[in-house]
């Protein structure tokens, strides 16, 4: 299935309805909580925070891919107040390059800003491929090794 690039929804947490909110908290809770086995607290509060972006391409099925996008007042690293996480994508639509859609359009939204990201080891090539870079070693974060990833505001 071909998603055009302008299929991505964006929005903040005020403007989610209950229907989309709950597409979203049950995707992530069916891969973290289900697939993965993730045992961290999932439902933050990060959220509802007035700077967080819920960026997500959905079909007839509800959300298929999702991202969130933090932004935290004190820089993690450098000047990296923008954080990515919460990468998700449902298992039936793997391998169509819908993270990568989502992903293009943050860029976008937000490529004049520094961003982190604590990518899953498996999925850092995907960051590469938008100018993020690997820093520290790499680290274990809820059983899965996880590397820390810097992209520069361009």
């Amino acid at each position: 299935m071909v998603v055009p690039n302008d299929s991505v929804i964006a929005k903040s947490w005020g403007e989610l309805t209950t229907t989309e909110l709950y597409s979203i908290m049950k995707l992530r809770t069916d891969i973290f909580f289900v697939e993965q086995k993730v045992d961290e607290e999932e439902l933050d509060n990060r959220d509802q925070e007035d700077a967080t972006g819920h960026y997500w391409i959905a079909d007839e099925h509800g959300v298929a891919a999702y991202i969130r996008v933090l932004c935290n007042e004190t820089a993690e690293y450098l000047d990296g107040h923008r954080v990515i996480g919460r990468v998700v994508v449902r298992e039936d639509r793997r391998g169509e390059g819908l993270a990568q859609i989502i992903m293009k359009r943050i860029v976008l939204d937000f490529g004049a800003e520094s961003m982190l990201l604590h990518a899953q080891d498996y999925i850092v090539p995907l960051y590469l491929k938008f100018g993020f870079e690997s820093f520290g070693d790499a680290y274990e974060e809820a059983t899965i090794m996880h590397q820390s990833m810097y992209r520069a505001g361009q």
